[in-house]
């Protein structure tokens, strides 16, 4: 216990200030470093449970939820870190650039000249086009 407990809560105090980063939204590149830190405070418990399973009588399940804990840890951390997952209102960085209808030559809001191409379009119903 006098092992565990250090590891067990120096794991839940990291993981507090990747909490609160969130919640104050912090930028992507602080939540990477605290992610960091804590996968390596998960690392370090996951070990010593692994190496004293069986002295401490720790269940075999537990180390198994741990790791796998630790795995989704890791993943989470590389998208935050290589900027490829999303970040609450963030998001991922995407280019500037024309979007599909600038690309296409339209508009996107519905329109009486956009809508209708004498044809019966999606938009006209039997008697005419609402939008006209």
């Amino acid at each position: 216990m006098n092992d565990f407990m250090p590891l067990r809560q120096e794991a839940e105090k990291r993981a507090g200030a990747i909490k609160v980063a969130a919640e104050r939204k912090a930028e992507r590149s602080e939540i990477c470093k605290l992610i960091t830190r804590f996968s390596e405070a998960e690392a370090k418990f996951a070990q010593y449970l692994e190496k004293n399973q069986t002295w401490c009588g720790i269940p075999a399940q537990i180390v198994t939820q741990v790791k796998a804990n630790h795995a989704k840890t890791m993943k989470t951390r590389a998208q935050v870190c290589n900027n490829s997952g999303p970040m609450g209102a963030q998001g991922p960085n995407i280019p500037p650039g024309p979007g599909l209808s600038d690309v296409l030559g339209t508009t996107r809001v519905p329109s009486a000249s956009n809508t209708s191409t004498g044809k019966g379009g999606t938009f006209d119903t039997l008697s005419g086009n609402p939008i006209k």
